[in-house]
């Protein structure tokens, strides 16, 4: 999903919550947050072909498991907890997860709900590889690194009116926010 977001090809982030959330599930605790790549829920299976066909071409360049290749942050520009099946589907086109996929998570735990984030993604001058930490695994949404990361020079991924568009796109889809 992350080399979606990096390619401009989708602004939304879906999220479940991870098991470690608490009582409380998911949250936005940032509104800006680097992002962090994983293989954990990215399984080649779980998106629509095409980007399975990007999946298949860029595999051989991923880090080894043992590092941790962060090249970009989000910043959160909108935020919906969709709490209907029909809200969900009405970001089709808007992401790259297979439609079953998202049934699955937004019908997975007591509440029938993923929250979707509209984010402006940035992408840094250049990557950079960390060494992966066991703390940082896990189902989780949120990880705070060791290192500190600047961000400055971070150039956002599509311009202005590109951006604009598929905001306003997002929020077509959905009802207003609350």
């Amino acid at each position: 999903m992350i080399d979606a977001l990096f390619r401009g090809e989708q602004i939304v982030i879906i999220r479940k919550g991870g098991l470690r959330e608490g009582r409380g599930g998911f949250q936005v605790e940032h509104s800006e947050f680097l992002l962090f790549p994983t293989l954990f829920h990215q399984q080649r299976d779980h998106v629509i072909p095409d980007a399975q066909a990007r999946y298949d071409s860029i595999a051989p360049d991923f880090p080894p498991p043992e590092k941790l290749r962060i090249g970009g942050f989000a910043k959160v520009v909108d935020y919906r907890r969709l709490t209907s099946w029909d809200e969900v589907r009405q970001l089709h086109g808007q992401h790259i997860w297979r439609e079953e996929v998202l049934a699955q998570r937004f019908d997975w735990g007591r509440e029938k709900q993923v929250h979707a984030l509209a984010a402006r993604i940035c992408r840094l001058d250049s990557k950079l590889e960390l060494p992966m930490r066991t703390f940082y695994g896990g189902c989780k949404s949120w990880v705070e690194l060791e290192e500190d990361i600047d961000i400055k020079g971070a150039k956002p991924v599509l311009d202005e009116t590109a951006f604009a568009a598929k905001l306003k796109q997002f929020r077509a889809a959905l009802p207003p926010a609350t």
